[in-house]
């Protein structure tokens, strides 16, 4: 485990030293002029704007959405709860070519947060629903045995315990913003990844992209110290199944109307809008945009990466998350938090180190499929990570000690006690990642084997030239394969919960 962790790690840092490197070529007093440029100043205020105000709705609605689906009763529960999850279908770009379809004049910090909270949510709901149908009710009853109120218990009792899921999503959240190229493009919302890609497919000016990939790389570092910090040392696994019932649901009475009417405007914001635009060019493009000789190949093309990287990400992630979550220790904190830099770089600044380093180290493998599904699982492994580290923290140690006593070996206590208990994770990361695949974009620009287009990038290039009607086959596939996998993890999030 320690030796697997350990290549993955090394691995990770391969684009960070891509930019080092690229830095030290450019040399100190040149870097520190175009660091301090006035322009890095706007780039940052605009992304840690970006990043605060859309992480801090993004928790806000995916905590409240899964109380309502799983502490109240709110009417038609199961299916707000797969109303919730099914914003993970739809890519952020393709969220963002709905809005810019429907309303064009939507722009800048307010339009930006809109867009990316709307997309992005689910990642923080999916973890904390997930939590709350697995806690011990028979805690809250304690608590309010003791003369606690209900707002008491949330805040003493319920809260406290979903930490690792808020926590987990909203550093997904953020991670994914600091890297969203397609969305806020759309938009003309300018962040460190979109002046980045500006500087690469314009002016070519290698040396200021690098220099805005180190500070975007310093942002990351920030959100990893801020999760660490935060997240702490707690345990938060159990011996035993708890109370066997469910935990009793708060009555809205009175609210109830509102609570419905406020998950109606939040799913209409993150489903109908989208939806509708892409019906919307599909009439009005009619039967013969799906006759396009590249809509085949590139739906077969998305389907063999999405599978390749999905099987090597998860298998990668397991070590990692395994060491961090049971033999905690500044080396298996540093290894785990090395696996999040290259997730922060935009995926032009990946795919670019991998094709330096391809062509100097390893040309057999460039411009291989290979290549690119390694690029993919150095950028979605955060998603494979976080459920698989809650999935292990929330598997009691106990049950493996007491393997060990009975003589089993590593091997046998691997396949028969822990796999079974982190499967339902193993699986919803393989799935996150999966989803993921399907809808990125700019580092298969770069590294996919010559004549390989997958449904993202055909997308862009037809949405880039204004052809809506045209990119709306693609836009409807990239939906219609990501259902089924948000259906998935629904049913993977039930069933970690024993139900």
């Amino acid at each position: 485990m320690l030796i697997a962790a350990f290549v993955v790690a090394a691995v990770s840092l391969i684009p960070l030293g891509y930019v080092l490197a690229q830095t030290v070529a450019t040399g100190w007093d040149q870097a520190y002029a175009l660091i301090v440029r006035p322009r890095v100043g706007e780039l940052l205020r605009h992304t840690a704007a970006l990043v605060a105000t859309t992480v801090t709705g993004s928790v806000l609605i995916g905590v409240a959405a899964a109380w309502l689906v799983e502490r109240t009763d709110l009417p038609l529960r199961r299916l707000w709860a797969v109303l919730f999850a099914m914003p993970l279908a739809i890519p952020a770009f393709v969220t963002s070519y709905g809005w810019v379809s429907l309303y064009p004049s939507i722009e800048g910090l307010s339009g930006a947060t809109l867009i990316t909270t709307f997309a992005y949510f689910p990642f923080v709901y999916l973890p904390v629903a997930a939590v709350l149908r697995r806690l011990d009710p028979a805690l809250e009853e304690s608590a309010r045995s003791l003369g606690h109120s209900s707002a008491r218990v949330l805040v003493r009792v319920v809260l406290p315990q979903l930490r690792t899921a808020v926590l987990g999503g909203a550093l997904l959240v953020g991670l994914h913003l600091l890297a969203e190229y397609g969305a806020l493009q759309m938009i003309r919302y300018s962040t460190f990844t979109t002046a980045i890609m500006e500087q690469h497919e314009s002016t070519f000016n290698g040396a200021a992209a690098t220099m805005l990939a180190t500070v975007l790389v310093s942002l990351c570092l920030l959100l990893l110290t801020l999760d660490v910090l935060l997240r702490g040392r707690g345990r938060y696994s159990r011996l035993g199944s708890g109370a066997a019932r469910p935990a009793p649901r708060t009555r809205l009475g009175r609210a109830g109307p509102l609570a419905l009417l406020a998950s109606a405007v939040v799913c209409g914001a993150a489903i109908g809008v989208p939806f509708v635009s892409v019906g919307r060019w599909l009439v009005l493009g009619g039967g013969d945009l799906w006759t396009a000789p590249e809509l085949l190949p590139a739906l077969l093309s998305t389907l063999i990466l999405g599978l390749y990287a999905a099987a090597l990400t998860t298998a990668v992630a397991l070590p990692v998350a395994w060491l961090a979550v049971r033999h905690r220790g500044w080396g298996s904190t540093l290894m785990e938090r090395c696996t999040y830099l290259a997730s922060a770089m935009p995926g032009i600044v990946v795919a670019l180190a991998f094709v330096t380093v391809a062509i100097r180290y390893a040309r057999p493998i460039y411009q291989s499929t290979l290549l690119i599904v390694v690029a993919y699982a150095l950028l979605f492994l955060p998603r494979a990570m976080v459920s698989l580290r809650a999935g292990i923290e929330q598997a009691p140690p106990e049950l493996e000690e007491a393997a060990k006593a009975l003589g089993s070996s590593p091997l046998r206590l691997f396949g028969r006690v822990t796999l079974p208990l982190i499967a339902p994770a193993l699986a919803a990361g393989a799935a996150l990642v999966f989803m993921a695949v399907v809808t990125e974009l700019t580092a298969t620009l770069l590294l996919a084997p010559t004549g390989t287009r997958t449904l993202a990038t055909q997308f862009w290039s037809f949405s880039s030239e204004i052809d809506y009607a045209a990119a709306a086959p693609y836009a409807m596939l990239m939906i219609v394969l990501s259902l089924p996998v948000s259906w998935f993890l629904l049913v993977q999030s039930h069933r970690m919960a024993g139900r």
